[in-house]
């Protein structure tokens, strides 16, 4: 922590140096814009409550990922437990699509991967997000609490589901 800075203050600016974290993980886990805004809100609230513990040793995005992962998938249990799994893909990729409709062909591919990613298991989707985050193995292992040859193992079988999938 910087000399000085108060650790609100300092919580305050990795969030919003890394606030991009918190948006992906409640695109990819919050099905419907209002699950969205509240799971976001979630998250920032968990990680301010977790943000004593945090160790400056380790990287911030990390330990946000971890934090911000653990949240969104109990968000998805509770959510399921009321009856709310159901995916309005329409809504959820409407942020996605060219508002102006060019590429159709585009809009459906995108709508594709997101049907495959939403019938992921919460781990596999978790991989599959920080993949495409261009997170490392090693981040990603560390994030997830896994081994590295098994990011590897299971980056591979989902690059195959896709290729025989979509």
């Amino acid at each position: 922590m910087a000399r000085g800075t108060q650790p609100q203050e300092r919580f305050g600016e990795l969030l919003e140096q890394h606030r991009g974290i918190v948006f992906k993980v409640a695109n990819t886990y919050g099905f419907h814009a209002d699950d969205r805004a509240d799971l976001a809100q979630e998250i920032a609230a968990q990680l301010w409550r977790a943000f004593p513990g945090y160790d400056a040793e380790r990287p911030f995005s990390t330990w946000m990922y971890r934090i911000a992962l653990n949240v969104a998938i109990s968000h998805v249990r509770s959510t399921a437990h009321r009856g709310r799994h159901s995916i309005p893909l329409d809504e959820t990729l409407h942020d996605i699509a060219d508002d102006n409709g060019a590429n159709h062909e585009t809009d459906q591919q995108v709508r594709t991967l997101h049907r495959f990613i939403a019938q992921l298991d919460k781990l596999n989707r978790a991989l599959l997000l920080l993949y495409l985050e261009d997170q490392s193995y090693r981040q990603i292992a560390e994030i997830l609490g896994i081994s590295e040859t098994n990011v590897a193992t299971k980056i591979s079988r989902l690059k195959q589901r896709i290729r025989n999938e979509i």
